[in-house]
């Protein structure tokens, strides 16, 4: 089952790669999970995280091997520039001696005589491979390198830094018959058991790790990782997700924080349900934009496409690959193109093929947004997304709530709204681990200036978040940077204007004036 919500940067280039190669690289889903802590405020006191002098020196003393990073099975080995190490951090965080579990780290050293320090990244997701995704977003921060050393790693329950596989590929391909948008008591039975028994396979694969890959734990190991990186502040450039996560890594560690970017902002006054209604939204806003790009009403526009879902809930369109299209993957093989202007050429092709008769081009878009390639084979960044997502959040709607909150749902976005209202049941259903969080305590007072970039045509992350989290971190810390442009994410999607603020800002400590906006 594939959900929309959080993912970043990665999905629009999954369009750019695949429209190259004819392949998939790194599928996705994004917004932003919620943060905090398990006590009744649902926030995450600064005092939980372990200062740097409570750790044994076999963390903060250990020395990074870098070597010339090797193919895995999802993703070729990058060139010659690119080094790859492994940071030992705690399992637990209230245990710091405790067991250990080990990260994978990717690295290109900067180009220029003039080095500022590491500028971490984090893609999104939450279950984005920062390994993976680092030399692909290089090109797009070449003036950075310039200046920093390019730094990205899996976090903890990612890809190399012990990956969580749920569901074997053949599981997860007849999963793709499961109605999420149940019509029928039946339906829903088979909807919220399919949900039961991922959370089963990821609890087995998983196990004790299952509770200890919050957002918090992140933000922690972000902090040794920043230590034995040798930097005595904390640069770092956060893609939607991952504006979460530098959030609450500024609110942790306020006196650590350097030039921190936030593109993509996660709105962190959302909880469960308030997160699913801003994706709809953002979503349903880019489609309507895309509409109007093609001479339609976005009106008129959705209600077609609301009437082609109707018919392929019904009876689900055949494929060249014998394949079939379902509802669920016509949703999905939508929401891909719109992370990206880049990618509305696809779908106008594609849902004229699916009008036609044909559901071979939306399939292979969706093919391309859950990471399976031709062989059949899926990889596990939507694993990775839940079990973090599902630790973080507390929030649990039950059935009867979220037909309660259908109506509302599909008044925001006639498209979306449906999938939306009924994921926030059925994603972290039955799950094994309690969430912890309601929403994401990103306060952050005596912090450095922390730059925020949104979107105003942003699908994943609307771009009201990026106000919200500017208010969140604090007078004087969260300063707020609009473009009115299409896409999920602003640096490197085509402004001069942005791309130029947020390289003042990270190579000068130039700070723009809060509200400052780029046409």
């Amino acid at each position: 089952m594939s959900r929309f919500l959080r993912w970043t940067a990665v999905a629009a280039a999954v369009l750019l790669v695949a429209g190259c190669s004819g392949g998939s690289s790194g599928g996705g889903h994004d917004e932003g999970k919620r943060g905090g802590s398990a006590t009744g405020t649902g926030r995450t006191p600064a005092a939980q995280a372990p200062s740097a002098t409570d750790l044994p020196a076999t963390l903060t003393a250990q020395q990074l091997d870098w070597r010339r990073c090797k193919s895995t099975g999802d993703s070729a080995a990058p060139g010659d520039d690119w080094r790859c190490a492994t940071l030992t951090v705690p399992l637990d965080w209230s245990k710091p001696s405790g067991t250990t579990i080990r990260l994978s780290l990717i690295r290109a050293r900067a180009t220029g005589s003039h080095r500022l320090g590491s500028l971490l990244f984090n893609f999104g997701g939450p279950g984005g491979s920062g390994v993976s995704m680092m030399p692909y977003y290089a090109a797009t921060a070449s003036t950075l390198r310039e200046h920093y050393d390019l730094v990205s790693w899996d976090p903890r329950g990612v890809a190399g830094s012990e990956g969580v596989r749920c569901r074997s590929d053949r599981d997860i391909e007849a999963a793709e018959a499961v109605d999420t948008t149940p019509d029928t008591p039946a339906e829903e039975k088979a909807y919220l058991q399919d949900a039961a028994d991922f959370g089963k396979g990821c609890r087995k694969a998983a196990g004790a790790l299952m509770a200890h890959v919050s957002t918090t734990d992140t933000a922690r190991d972000m902090d040794l990782m920043r230590q034995v990186l040798g930097d005595r502040t904390m640069h770092y450039f956060g893609i939607s997700y991952g504006t979460e996560l530098g959030g609450v890594y500024a609110h942790l560690f306020p006196k650590r924080v350097g030039r921190l970017i936030l593109d993509a902002v996660v709105d962190p006054s959302g909880d469960t349900v308030g997160q699913s209604e801003n994706q709809a939204r953002g979503f349903q806003r880019a489609l309507d934009d895309y509409l109007k790009s093609t001479g339609q009403t976005p009106e008129q526009g959705s209600q077609k496409i609301v009437n082609l879902l109707r018919r392929i809930d019904a009876k689900p369109l055949p494929t060249s690959s014998g394949r079939t299209l379902t509802q669920t993957l016509a949703i999905t093989g939508i929401v891909l193109p719109l992370y990206s202007k880049a990618g509305w050429p696809r779908l106008t092709s594609a849902l004229k093929s699916a009008e036609s008769g044909d559901g071979s081009q939306l399939l292979a878009l969706a093919d391309d947004y859950d990471e399976r390639d031709g062989s059949g084979h899926y990889g596990t960044t939507s694993h990775s997304q839940r079990v973090i997502s599902c630790l973080d959040d507390r929030q649990r709607p039950t059935l009867a709530q979220a037909k309660r909150l259908l109506p509302e749902f599909e008044r925001i976005s006639p498209v979306f709204g449906a999938f939306m209202g009924w994921d926030t049941a059925g994603w972290c259903h039955d799950w094994p681990v309690p969430g912890q969080f309601d929403t994401p305590e990103v306060s952050a007072a005596g912090a450095a200036p922390i730059l925020l970039v949104g979107n105003t045509g942003d699908p994943a992350t609307p771009y009201e978040g990026a106000r919200r989290m500017a208010d969140e971190l604090g007078e004087g810390v969260g300063v707020a940077l609009t473009w009115k442009g299409e896409g999920h994410g602003a640096y490197g999607n085509g402004s001069d204007c942005v791309d130029s603020a947020v390289n003042a800002y990270l190579i000068d400590g130039t700070v723009p004036k809060d509200g400052t906006v780029c046409s």
